[in-house]
């Protein structure tokens, strides 16, 4: 068992790692793989997005997209309700924060599940109902708070409150299978798992998910994470980056930016390492190094970051995670 302060170090670290790949993907997320070597190279550090990055256009090295954000407001919300994200508020949430993105004239809105969910809400359905076919990477994105906020020694428990997370815009299988994935991860990492014991964790967390919710049709996070997390290691370090591209996946669907980041984890390389690797893939990078630094966070604590990055992607978004993670290891102690 780890002591308080190293819970604490883990829980921040996770935090700060999302928010770290958030901002390395930033100028690459939705670019080809021939796009992001003609205008970066490969990514070896924060920079400004370039002139092909569309949705990011003209933002800063080190600025943080809606995976950070909305993982922010997910924090907000849970200890706002007492470890509990009430559906009907989530959703006023995230219509707001759409609508004040949208006004600043921001192309970083909404995905396509959760756009579909507000919608529905909008057009009168049920909070609690919206999310019936989501099976996008929305839930896993900003689902760190709540492997913080719950302990995953009750695997059954934990996907019970990634689920709950999730409702409103992924309540599928496949979305919460996803999302178990990372926060399960996550909550492992903090408590002292090791990569190795992490992602045991994750497959085992997905494979719970994936029976709740809305059936859809679509390959198993569990299965496709099992398989990557032994596959990748093989293949040559060079054609690495070209694997994940062409065989993984890097698009917002779980079934491929999760196994993705859960695949890179699997390597063993430094963190930082491998958030440069998630940046330089194509496709979702943002949210693929964002998962993949939460989860490296939560296990190595934050020795996995230099001090000069965690001060840059707090100075430049002006974002302080350490008491928001104090409030949310509150509820996951009152849990045990």
């Amino acid at each position: 068992m780890t002591t308080t302060t190293t819970t604490a170090d883990h829980a921040l670290a996770a935090l700060h790692g999302l928010a770290i790949g958030d901002a390395l993907g930033m100028p690459t997320q939705s670019m080809s793989l021939p796009e992001i070597r003609e205008d970066h190279g490969r990514i070896t550090g924060f920079v400004d997005a370039g002139p092909r990055q569309r949705i990011a256009h003209g933002m800063s090295a080190g600025s943080v997209t809606d995976d950070t954000e909305q993982a922010v407001l997910v924090a907000r919300l849970l200890v706002e309700g007492g470890g509990r994200l009430d559906p009907t508020r989530f959703a006023e949430a995230l219509i707001a924060w759409e609508r004040q993105m949208a006004a600043k004239g921001s192309l970083d809105l909404l995905g396509p599940s959760t756009k579909t969910a507000v919608q529905r809400i909008l057009d009168g359905v049920p909070a609690a109902e919206a999310g019936s076919t989501g099976t996008t990477n929305g839930a896993a994105m900003r689902i760190t708070p709540v492997g913080i906020a719950t302990d995953a020694a009750d695997l059954d428990a934990l996907v019970d409150a990634v689920q709950d997370a999730s409702r409103v815009t992924h309540d599928t299988g496949i979305g919460i299978g996803g999302a178990a994935a990372i926060a399960a991860a996550v909550s492992a990492g903090i408590d002292g798992a090791s990569r190795t014991e992490a992602l045991d964790v994750a497959v085992a967390a997905a494979r719970i998910g994936e029976q709740r919710g809305h059936w859809i049709a679509g390959a198993s996070v569990a299965a496709k994470t099992a398989w990557a997390r032994d596959w990748l290691p093989t293949v040559p370090g060079a054609e690495r980056v070209a694997a994940i591209d062409g065989v993984i996946g890097t698009s917002v669907a779980s079934q491929e930016s999760v196994v993705a980041a859960l695949a890179l984890v699997a390597l063993d390389l430094d963190p930082w390492e491998t958030l440069c690797t998630a940046a330089s893939i194509g496709g979702d990078t943002d949210t693929i190094a964002a998962m993949a630094g939460a989860v490296l966070g939560a296990v190595h604590g934050a020795a996995a970051w230099s001090p000069d990055a965690v001060a840059q992607v707090e100075r430049v978004n002006d974002i302080r995670f350490a008491e928001v993670v104090t409030h949310l290891l509150a509820l996951r102690t009152r849990e045990r």
